[in-house]
């Protein structure tokens, strides 16, 4: 059964999102937040489906469920935000969408991800790689992570649960992995939500990978084969990343694992496998690949875009501009923008800058491994040889500052010396400078909050959302023309 992660963005890290040009594009999930539209959502996943189906993908190694209270956490983009109830709706949203009313021949699966919350992740540090292996709750907080899934994904209907990688630090009687906590898989998943969908752990938790080492985190010291019965003990039902039957066939050799408990992860796998019809049918149609000429759906992907940019701040109305101004940009697709200004190669001659800025990020830890160097982590705020040279460039005129929000970047400084100032969720660029000029009318809500100071970061709760002291722009803002 062929998985994938999400394909319909425009960001690419091979850990977590891939870009398929053939697809349509749409905003990032927390693009999708800022639209506050859980119509637009089911839409967008029932699009996603037909382009799923086309090429084979049967199932979705999505939709985030996670909440966004830890801004430094480098997986905020794939969320929809750090409000539990917004996340709820649209996560449900996104599962009807995906899968139907009931799962068919006709839908791809949801392994909804990553329970029971991966958002609170302690300094923000993700639990991919060794420099961040827990989960922290400061505020006591555990059970708002929870309502995403029990108040969006499980009334919905997901097939699948997939849990992350962490050490939810202080919450169960031991502290492991999620995969590895039989408190959590078992004693809560299964009994007390009574889940008896497949469970599928994150990847690569058994044995290394060549680009990331194996996300033991409690159990490091345990052999490759006690891990595996760790993991089904657990009460797990697929092992993501590894193929090491060998392991679960010397575990049932020995005695370590028994056939029936084997037997209920397999009737959970198959009846899944036959209620997509896989067994019946496997193979693609001739002319399946004919949906991705569809029209409709770029332009439903589009108007998502559109839908999902936020207007910060625009002093003295300088939004939208007039199309013709002499324009120096940096970071904006030139031949686009020329479209809509005459675009100069130097500040002095332009009327106006527009200049767009990604969120910064730390280097990555002395001996990260290959994915962990791709990785946003760490500070949200710009070194001060790049701010001084940001602020030395909107200094010389009057400026619109584009944010493209991965994660909430720090930039007082800039957003006081930009005479307006942008959000938008790694969206095209002609959506940007269709906006920016007044072809629509912005509408977009944060659905995150953009912090004031570094200092403010590290004294918010990893597992509170809203807890930011005096943000910059606070969760929900939002202006329009």
């Amino acid at each position: 059964t062929v998985g994938s992660d999400p394909r319909h963005g425009k960001g690419m890290n091979i850990g977590t999102a891939i870009s398929t040009r053939f697809f349509s594009r749409w905003p990032s999930p927390l693009g999708l937040a800022a639209t506050r539209d859980s119509a637009l959502v089911h839409e967008f996943a029932d699009i996603a489906r037909q382009e799923y189906l086309a090429v084979g993908i049967r199932v979705a190694l999505h939709p985030m469920a996670d909440l966004a209270t830890e801004p430094r956490w480098a997986r905020v983009n794939g969320t929809f935000g750090e409000d539990a109830y917004l996340s709820a709706k649209l996560t449900g949203a996104y599962v009807l969408g995906f899968q139907g009313d009931s799962l068919t021949n006709n839908s791809v699966a949801c392994m909804t991800k990553h329970f029971s919350g991966g958002g609170p992740q302690e300094d923000g540090w993700d639990a991919h790689f060794a420099s961040g292996p827990g989960q922290v709750y400061p505020g006591n907080n555990f059970d708002y992570h929870l309502i995403p899934f029990t108040e969006g994904a499980f009334p919905a209907g997901t097939a699948m649960i997939m849990p992350y990688y962490g050490i939810p630090k202080g919450q169960t009687s031991e502290d492991v992995g999620f995969a590895f906590n039989k408190d959590i898989i078992t004693g809560l998943l299964r009994d007390s939500l009574g889940f008896d969908g497949v469970v599928c752990t994150d990847w690569a938790i058994v044995t290394d990978m060549f680009i990331k080492e194996a996300a033991a985190w409690g159990v490091e010291h345990l052999s490759e084969k006690e891990r595996v019965k760790k993991i089904f003990d657990a009460g797990c039902d697929m092992i993501g990343g590894d193929s090491r039957t060998d392991l679960v066939l010397e575990l049932l050799n020995e005695g370590g694992l028994t056939e029936s408990r084997i037997d209920e992860s397999v009737c959970r796998i198959l009846r899944a496998k036959f209620t997509l019809g896989i067994f019946d049918n496997p193979y693609l149609a001739d002319n399946q690949l004919s949906i991705f000429e569809n029209q409709t759906f770029k332009e439903k992907g589009k108007e998502a875009q559109r839908k999902s940019m936020v207007l910060l701040k625009n002093e003295n109305d300088l939004l939208p501009l007039n199309k013709g101004i002499k324009v120096y940009s940096l970071g904006i697709d030139k031949e686009i923008l020329s479209e809509y200004a005459k675009v100069v190669k130097t500040p002095e001659d332009a009327d106006l800058i527009i200049q767009k800025l990604a969120t910064p990020t730390s280097p990555p830890p002395k001996g990260a491994g290959f994915l962990e160097n791709i990785f946003p982590q760490g500070r949200l705020d710009f070194p001060q040889d790049e701010l001084t040279e940001i602020l030395n460039l909107i200094n010389r005129k009057p400026t619109v500052t584009v944010l493209t929000i991965d994660r909430p970047p720090v930039v007082p400084e800039i957003d006081n010396a930009s005479k307006a100032m942008v959000a938008e969720f790694e969206i095209e660029d002609d959506i940007i400078c269709e906006m920016i000029f007044g072809e629509f009318n912005p509408t977009g809500k944060l659905p995150i909050e953009i912090p004031s100071s570094m200092h403010a970061v590290e004294k918010q709760f990893e597992d509170m959302p809203y807890d930011s002291e005096n943000p910059l722009y606070p969760f929900g803002h939002g202006l329009s023309y």
